[in-house]
């Protein structure tokens, strides 16, 4: 890897990881430190980062995933940028509890102990918008397109050809690229592989098109809900598991040719949809997204159907056989995610979940006698109760680690507060004059 960044003439090198909140950081060493970053030996203040440890414990070692070593495609050709993903680890190398990395590889290692591998693909949607004179973001979106418009409705194409270009340099298997349904809303889909490098590649995709963005005079943006009256942004996360290299999700003879094992999965994300709320949807604006009539859902479901339940089963079958969890947004920290469905699924299937009947209309012009009868409850309907929902689900906190779950929990607690404390100009329209 040394000689790989001499020949590609890397003078720096970036060792990337993530907070609890799945915020991007990074530490960047010269060419002279190469050796000693490679081998994990560079130390940084762990004090500093969200939800990481005390000021008093704050030493802490980024160990480096060889095999996610990249040169970045773009800057000077001859003084280059290399990144590499870094698991967190103590000084002694144990690997750091409240390190969002370890928590998947954890739940990784729990499900290949039951001979399962995840096999999981992300679908984080995003707006563009134009910055103000002065630099900052504004919700002035660049364009009016809607669902799959071409320019010039649609102003993002150039932007989205460059991401294309820059990820598929960097190492991504690049399906599809379209303009989404809101205004200024776009997707760019890559192709699923195991947890942690569907993981690992949401990270760097955030990372590239946000930078993107910024080349063609636009700020990206991945908030669940940035425009009232619009469609938010979703992280539609297909996911299945296999066994002995074959899907364990597909049985030719079942109904649905869905087997058991599938069944019991979606039974476990039914379980804790509302205790892994906090977790998928991480912000107080993820909640304005889960409302009725955005094709976002608002209810513990699952279909075959329609696209109003938390999970729907594509028509797909074969290696391609997958439940669709439709709950997450793009501000959702990838590994975090990832680790708490996988939990769920896997809790499903060890405890062989109800799995309860498909709902194959529309949840949203049903009754609540109806609902009732299908047993199909309400998501959280704010960060609040999202909160206290993963409070009650013991699953999903022993997924996330008794450190990352006390960390977590306090920041969103804190986010709530904060919230709830602030005069909105809604509130000032509202109330001003008439009280």
């Amino acid at each position: 890897m040394l000689a790989l960044a001499h020949a590609e003439h890397v003078r720096f090198l970036r060792l990337q990881f993530t907070d609890i909140l799945g915020v991007n950081k990074n530490v960047e060493v010269p060419a002279s430190q190469f050796a000693k970053a490679l081998a994990g030996d560079i130390m940084f203040d762990g004090s500093a980062i969200e939800g990481f440890v005390r000021t008093e414990e704050s030493d802490m070692l980024l160990q480096p995933d060889l095999a996610t070593f990249r040169v970045l495609p773009w800057g000077d050709p001859d003084a280059r940028v290399a990144r590499v993903i870094c698991d967190i680890t103590m000084p002694d190398g144990t690997p750091f509890a409240g390190d969002p990395r370890a928590v998947l590889k954890r739940q990784i290692a729990r499900a290949a102990a039951s001979g399962y591998t995840m096999m999981a693909g992300m679908e984080a949607e995003f707006f563009l918008f134009r910055p103000a004179p002065d630099g900052r973001p504004t919700t002035q979106t660049h364009d009016v397109g809607g669902y799959f418009d071409l320019a010039p409705v649609d102003l993002g194409e150039d932007a989205r050809r460059a991401m294309v270009d820059l990820l598929q340099r960097m190492g991504f298997e690049i399906e599809a690229a379209h303009h989404e349904v809101a205004h200024g809303q776009h997707e760019i889909d890559f192709r699923y592989a195991d947890a942690l490098t569907t993981a690992d590649n949401l990270a760097t995709f955030r990372w590239v098109v946000k930078h993107v963005a910024r080349q063609f005079g636009l700020v990206a943006s991945f908030m669940p809900k940035p425009i009232f009256g619009q469609n938010g942004s979703g992280m539609h996360t297909h996911q299945s598991l296999f066994r002995d290299g074959q899907n364990a999700f597909l049985d030719e003879a079942a109904e649905w040719r869905l087997s058991r094992t599938a069944l019991h999965y979606i039974g476990g994300l039914l379980r804790h949809g509302r205790g892994l709320c906090a977790v998928t949807n991480p912000l107080v604006n993820s909640y304005k997204r889960l409302v009725p009539g955005y094709e976002a859902p608002v209810n513990v479901a699952w279909s075959m159907r329609n696209r109003s339940p938390m999970i729907r089963v594509p028509d797909r079958r074969g290696a391609g056989t997958r439940v669709e969890l439709r709950l997450p947004d793009p501000a959702a920290n990838p590994y975090l995610a990832l680790a708490v469905m996988l939990a769920a699924g896997m809790d499903g299937v060890e405890t062989q979940a109800d799995w309860r009947e498909p709902v194959n209309q529309n949840i949203w012009e049903m009754s609540y006698r109806e609902r009732r009868r299908l047993r199909i409850d309400d998501l959280p309907q704010d960060l609040n109760e999202a909160c206290d929902e993963l409070e009650k689900d013991d699953v999903i906190q022993a997924a996330l680690g008794e450190h990352v779950a006390t960390h977590y929990l306090a920041a969103k607690r804190q986010e709530w507060r904060d919230y709830v404390t602030q005069v909105s100009q809604w509130e000032l329209d509202q109330y001003l004059a008439k009280y």
